[in-house]
């Protein structure tokens, strides 16, 4: 073997060698950094898919309690209408065979619970037991909210076996709102 064939051989295992070093390693390694962004990436782009349908389920839970909002409102009467609510009561107490109630405007401040504000009104009604049974019942069947609370049941001694009731009747109302959105009392306040 001469020294050409020993340089031919040089050679030819040096490129093979040289082309890795030089080309194929920092190729390889480029394709590892591109390979690691594309999992970082895909990583972040499965997170805002997650982000993104959320969004939408948190848009549909949005518009359910707005509808649920908007259903407790309208059950909510307006100052103007607290007049028709006491009285349907009141023919709801007549239907039941009971004394028409007399109502007496509570005078206890109560705080304002968001948009509803409530009415406290002291009631006294007489009649048997049965009617007062029935009375309650429908009462509960009314659309606007209401709230008793304080009941005293006594007997009266009358020979008939009737009773008579006191307690606090809360009808919980809203403002009427102006067309520029704002509460009519929140223009009031804003007037001083």
């Amino acid at each position: 073997m001469g020294i050409r064939q020993f340089i031919f051989i040089v050679v030819l295992l040096a490129v093979p060698l040289a082309s890795y070093f030089m080309v194929f390693k920092p190729q390889n390694e480029e394709i590892a950094k591109a390979r690691t962004e594309i999992d970082y990436k895909q990583g972040i782009l499965e997170k805002l898919r997650a982000a993104t349908s959320k969004t939408a389920d948190l848009e549909q839970a949005n518009a359910q309690i707005k509808q649920s909002i908007e259903a407790i409102e309208s059950r909510l009467p307006s100052t103007k209408e607290i007049d028709t609510v006491l009285r349907e009561v009141s023919v709801i107490a007549g239907k039941s065979g009971l004394k028409v109630p007399v109502f007496k405007k509570n005078d206890k401040k109560l705080p304002p619970g968001g948009l509803a504000l409530e009415q406290p009104l002291d009631v006294e009604i007489t009649g048997d037991f049965d009617g007062f049974y029935r009375f309650l019942q429908d009462l509960e069947r009314i659309p606007r909210i209401t709230k008793i609370q304080d009941m005293k049941l006594t007997r009266i001694e009358d020979g008939d076996g009737n009773i008579k009731a006191a307690f606090t009747l809360t009808v919980y109302y809203q403002e009427p709102v102006s067309p520029a959105g704002a509460t009519a009392s929140a223009e009031k306040g804003g007037d001083r």
